[in-house]
């Protein structure tokens, strides 16, 4: 099966040379990489514009400072592979999870993986907060989708690729998360869960997500759960 890996970009050049080396060696023999750097303002289009061209790598850019969201759906409309997975370009997940997640998929025992953060594996130890706001959004998610999942922020949230083209994406920002666990929900796929290594980054080393993007997050889960 071929995997589409996208991988959302937003000043990241410490870090986005090194994801694409490690999607390259997870272990998965066919891939597509579909990077979209999402109007970065320090070096990060330079590196991407001095790789060499390579039948694996698609490289897109946005004029405009959009979120993930919207970078999400940019690479949404060219993907060619059967499955397709989110891939954050800042090292805190591990592409070597990749045959993991898609085990389930190639034996038709789910349509969509999600690779959970907080269901028995070691992790490096994330701030409280963070977590509490991550559970709490699981738990909300979980009880108007329906469904029971450990990790409903998780990036990893992979899926047959004819779902994720199919799927109306509105979120520009974090929103995308709930907003496709809802949608996906709604079409009763078969959601498969595993656990996945983890390493959180803190704020001062970059991270991007914020008390503000929780909130929305709130709303989000309503709307797409209830008022669509």
């Amino acid at each position: 099966m071929k995997l589409s890996v996208i991988i959302p970009v937003y000043n990241e050049e410490a870090t986005v040379l090194e994801i694409i080396r490690q999607v390259r060696a997870c272990g998965v023999a066919d891939l597509e990489i579909l990077v979209v750097n999402d109007c970065s303002s320090d070096g990060t289009r330079a590196l991407l514009e001095a790789l060499p061209p390579a039948a694996d790598l698609v490289i897109v850019h946005h004029d405009v400072n959009r979120g993930k969201g919207a970078a999400i759906r940019t690479a949404q409309k060219r993907i060619s592979g059967d499955v397709v997975v989110i891939q954050d370009a800042d090292l805190e997940y591990a592409p070597s999870e990749f045959p993991k997640l898609l085990r389930p998929i190639a034996e038709n025992r789910a349509d969509v993986v999600y690779g959970s953060r907080y269901s028995g594996r070691e992790l490096l130890v994330d701030s409280f907060w963070h977590y509490l706001g991550n559970k709490t959004l699981t738990t909300f998610s979980n009880m108007l989708a329906n469904i029971h999942i450990t990790d409903m922020e998780t990036c990893y949230k992979m899926m047959r690729a004819e779902l994720f083209r199919d799927m109306e994406l509105e979120c520009n920002r974090f929103g995308f998360e709930p907003e496709i666990t809802a949608k996906l929900a709604k079409r009763r796929c078969r959601i498969y869960e595993v656990p996945i290594a983890y390493e959180a980054r803190r704020f001062d080393e970059g991270k991007k997500i914020g008390w503000r993007d929780g909130v929305a997050a709130l709303w989000y889960i309503v709307k797409y759960n209830l008022l669509q």
